[in-house]
């Protein structure tokens, strides 16, 4: 990979040395420049032509004219951006201040108040237009091409112009091509000390994700650095700003959006309130910050900034002398003066005072050179790339060709070149910069495209990392797992892990269904309270409850959903009432209920929310309601899931992408409670009534989903008198299936199992391809007669069967369940002497997913 060799500063100074004077467009090449000037020098010896004209090294014109305009004129903060970009770079292109009322469409009359605004204003533009050089100065002028016609203005008759290539070839260095943007800066540190920060400098994207992550790391590392991001990306005034951002947000902040801002503050909160309203929680650690957010627009931007530095005990004094100087200090902080305020931060750079010690952060966009013998280049995508303006009077091939040559210029900074680079980023192809495209004659999509070194991330068994004490214990084993661990372990064993030792938030669902279950369970315990209870008071109260997590907008929604699910719940129960029966293999572990609480009134029953923990059996949970000896229901505010789903998504030979095991793991324990007998698993999904609460009469018996557990094997319940009669009901007496085994009968159809077993399936079709489905339709026809219905009849009785299997549990499926169970449990304990592995997870099913790396 070759360009064209640029010459070195040092090059460059060998061939202007002996001139008066040395004008570049680049302001770092002309400090470097003079930096390198080794005899006497009268007066200015390099400088840019701005420079030599203002005596200043880098004038700020668009910054001062624009508070120029904001003050003397009636247009808004944005306009008068607008309006200077477009007269300063018709000024600059064109070498005269007025050339942009030749063009109609700029010809305005807000176009000729800003002129004038700009034409009485002090500038480093004004003075280059007028400024001339002292004759018989010996000037010398590295890259001519890159002036412009503002430029050129200042330029006497007789000049010697350098270029800064030569005629050689330049070999540019490999690619280094990193896996993410965190091992960029990992290597970027391991490559750089405080005591060698002064060798080195690093070119970014200002306004990408490096410069943030950069600053921080070399803070963290103790490694000095100057430049990169200015006065607006300053962390106090970032979090000022954006304190009093979240003051004028909707109520709908959540404290998981100003957590970083709570931090700033010196305040913390359990991650448990992450998704409540920042403005509906009631901790006494932020309500010095939610006063200030209810008061903020009755405030002065500057008594805000200064509850800010006593809270953060810091001084933004530069920052309050910028908002003086904008006149914006003592106005109120209006949504809208906000808004301008972070609009003239991002648009213009606010001088600050830092010591030019450390490593250099360079942008990619502002400059060609680079003064340091050691250049690290990190990105180098397609935002490096410069926005060529529309403009009439901006020519965009002489523009590109500038940028192009900048490009050029930049890459072969220092003695050494680094270029880290990504070939995807969030699992996307990583657009090289296009003036790559420009300068090398080869076809390339993507860096590893060209000549590079892959770099994978590698465990660094000799950082220290975090603080820590060596202790010599063994991991603790478990011997029991809830059906919620054993969906997450199985889909994911290390989303599992990280259940057990990150705190998660609570989420309005979570909340809103305990309320739910809360209300079941008080039904049950006090159904008279109730009945005689003020419904709507009890609205109010549930409401008031979930206020912290649910906005304004969305609580009349809830309302009405508060108000028909208590009210199913209710009727359910009424009509369906449990028999009180106490069960020794169950407790209860969580006494708390928020009715209860509410009524002060105890929770006594011995069937409402039961807790079992069962060793021998390896699984522990809670049951809603053990509503008869043989029936065990759970209250579903979540959609509506069939009998046939719930017993898919338990199938452990092929393990669902939304795994779960309730039905099976809280059947396996019962059944040692009522073994030998016929259980059943009830799921009451009541909000899915909603609908047809609110446009009529519904039917509680809609919204039971129920799902069987019979004690023996699928083979064996096949030839019982049960399952006959469920081929057999249900349908008219014309049907295939009921007219072909009533013309058999029972004995018959029994007699037939008693020599054939049903094949291991529930799929329908595999069976009708079976050996067997054919036996079984010649022994009905044998019995019944050589029938067309009875050919279509057998197999609709044998696919029966098969929905039958499906949507139900036998005593072979849950013994299987318990050995799949020890084996989960042995897999933990495993793992927690070891490591817990990814997997090959369903991601939209994984928790912390963000904490989860998968290769």
């Amino acid at each position: 990979m070759t360009v064209q060799r640029a010459r070195t500063i040092d090059e460059l100074y060998s061939k202007v040395s002996d001139y008066d004077l040395v004008l570049t467009t680049d302001a770092p090449l002309s400090l470097a420049l003079n930096r390198r000037l080794d005899h006497p020098h009268l007066g200015r010896f390099a400088a840019t032509p701005r420079m030599v004209a203002s005596g200043e090294f880098r004038p700020r014109d668009e910054r001062y004219l624009f508070l120029e305009l904001i003050q003397q004129t009636d247009l808004s903060w944005k306009h008068a951006a607008h309006f200077l970009e477009n007269i300063l770079g018709c000024w600059e292109e064109t070498g005269e201040l007025h050339a942009i009322l030749e063009y109609d469409q700029f010809d305005t009359p807000v176009t000729r108040d800003a002129l004038r605004v700009i034409e009485d204003a002090d500038s480093s533009h004004h003075d280059l237009a007028a400024y001339t050089i002292d004759p018989g100065t010996n000037v010398a002028v590295i890259g001519d091409d890159q002036f412009t016609a503002l430029d050129k203005q200042v330029l006497p008759t007789d000049y010697d112009t350098v270029s800064p290539f030569t005629d050689d070839d330049f070999d540019l260095p490999d690619f280094h091509v990193f896996d993410s943007t965190t091992a960029i800066v990992d290597t970027l540190v391991d490559n750089i000390s405080p005591e060698t920060a002064d060798d080195v400098a690093v070119v970014m994207d200002r306004g990408g994700k490096y410069p943030a992550l950069v600053e921080s790391a070399f803070e963290a590392n103790g490694i000095p650095f100057h430049g990169g991001p200015g006065f607006e990306d300053d962390a106090n005034v970032r979090t000022y700003l954006r304190l009093l951002r979240t003051a004028h947000a909707a109520s709908g902040v959540r404290v998981a959006d100003v957590r970083s801002i709570l931090a700033r503050l010196g305040t913390t909160l359990p991650v448990t309130h992450d998704e409540k309203r920042l403005a509906e929680l009631d901790h006494p650690d932020i309500a010095p910050v939610q006063q200030f957010c209810e008061s903020v627009a009755e405030q002065t931007f500057d008594e805000t900034l200064s509850t800010f530095e006593n809270w953060c005990d810091a001084s933004l004094d530069a920052f309050r002398e910028e908002l003086i100087r904008l006149g914006t200090h003592d106005k109120q902080v209006a949504s809208a003066a906000l808004d301008d305020l972070e609009f003239y931060l991002q648009s213009f750079d606010v001088p600050i005072d830092h010591d030019d010690t450390g490593v250099l952060l360079a942008d990619a966009a502002s400059a060609a050179y680079v003064d340091r013998p050691v250049v690290f280049y990190l990105g180098m995508d397609i935002d490096w790339t410069h926005r060529v303006l529309d403009r009439p009077w901006v020519d965009a091939e002489t523009k590109d060709r500038q940028y192009l040559r900048q490009f050029q210029l930049l890459l072969q900074n220092g003695v050494d070149q680094y270029f880290l680079v990504q070939e995807t980023s969030t699992g996307k192809e990583v657009m090289p910069c296009l003036y790559l495209h420009d300068l090398l004659d080869i076809e390339f999509d993507t860096f590893s495209d060209l000549s590079h070194v892959p770099h994978t991330r590698q465990v660094r068994y000799d950082d220290p990392g975090f603080e820590k004490e060596s202790v010599d214990v063994e991991p603790t084993m478990i011997e029991t797992v809830s059906q919620s661990s054993l969906s997450t372990f199985v889909n994911c064993p290390r989303d599992y892990f990280f259940d057990r030792i990150v705190d998660s938030p609570d989420r309005d669902y979570f909340r809103k269904g305990n309320l739910y279950h809360d209300f079941a369970e008080f039904c049950v315990n006090h159904p008279g309270i109730i009945e005689e209870a003020d419904n709507e008071e009890l609205i109010e109260v549930l409401l008031e409850e979930m206020r912290p997590y649910v906005n304004d907008v969305e609580m009349e929604t809830l309302r009405t959903e508060f108000e028909t699910g208590l009210e199913i719940i209710w009727e359910f129960l009424d009509e369906n009432p449990p028999t009180e029966q106490t069960y020794e293999e169950y407790g209860r572990l969580y006494p708390d209920n928020f009715f209860a609480e509410y009524f002060d009134r105890p929770i006594e029953s011995p069937v409402t929310e039961r807790w079992f923990e069962n060793p021998d059996l390896g699984g522990k949970g809670k049951v809603d309601l053990i509503h008869s000896p043989t029936q065990l229901l759970d209250y579903k505010s979540g959609g509506y899931k069939s009998a046939s789903k719930v017993v898919s998504q338990s199938n452990i030979e092929e393990i669902s992408d939304e795994p779960n095991f309730q039905a099976l793991l809280y059947l396996a324990h019962h059944r040692r409670v009522r073994p030998d007998e016929r259980l059943e698993f009830v799921f009451f999904h009541f909000l899915d009534l909603l609908d047809d609460a609110i446009t009529g009469d519904p039917d509680t018996n809609d919204a039971v989903v129920r799902v069987n557990y019979h004690p023996v094997p699928f083979a064996e319940y096949a030839a019982r008198r049960e399952a006959f009669n469920a081929l057999t009901e249900g349908v008219a007496e014309s049907n295939n299936r009921r007219k072909t085994l009533e013309r058999m009968g029972y004995e018959s159809y029994a007699a037939f199992f008693d020599g054939h077993t049903f094949p291991d399936t529930d799929d329908g079709d595999e069976v009708l391809e079976t050996s067997f489905a054919s036996q079984f339709t010649d022994h009905a026809k044998a019995e019944v007669g050589d029938y067309k219905y009875v050919d279509r009849g057998s197999d609709k009785a044998l696919k029966k069967l098969c929905r039958i299997r499906s949507r139900n549990y036998f005593a072979g499926d849950v013994d299987a369940f318990e050995v799949f169970l020890n084996d989960q449990i042995n897999r933990i304990n495993e793992y927690r002497h070891s490591h817990f592995p990814v997997g090959e997870p369903n991601f939209d099913r994984v928790t912390h997913r963000d904490l989860i790396r998968n290769d």
